[in-house]
């Protein structure tokens, strides 16, 4: 299995390579079949992999079977794992910084004793 691959695309490879030993007269078991679907997993499927292998009798266990329970693995995970990815990106992230202003409210001043050129700043500095 490549990494980050679907498990669709793997279980759609899997199923070319039966239909080409079929095309052989090639025979293999069911349970050798899934016995060898099991290995070929990446890592990141370690836990189900393992869970299977000491649950199930994995020579009468169906290899549609599997199947459903890999998808349904993966979709459950999916959502977790796009969780754990924007978490980290978030840390990545430099912390936002905020320009913050003095406010003074002096009723005898007003904004003609600041020059065009300091009024255009200041509005800059508003609008970012």
């Amino acid at each position: 299995m490549k990494q980050d691959e679907p498990i669709v695309d793997m279980i759609t490879r899997f199923t070319d390579i039966i239909n080409g030993h079929n095309g052989l007269d090639r025979k293999f078991t069911n349970g050798e079949f899934v016995s060898k679907m099991l290995r070929s997993l990446s890592k990141y499927w370690n836990s189900l992999r393992m869970l299977i292998e000491n649950t199930k009798d994995v020579n009468s266990y169906l290899l549609e079977e599997l199947y459903e329970t890999l998808m349904t693995y993966e979709l459950n995970n999916a959502e977790t794992k796009e969780k754990t990815k924007r978490s980290k990106e978030e840390m990545k992230e430099p912390p936002k910084r905020q320009i913050v202003l003095k406010s003074t409210n002096d009723e005898g001043s007003s904004n003609t004793n600041m020059s065009d050129e300091e009024l255009d700043n200041v509005v800059l500095l508003v609008k970012k």
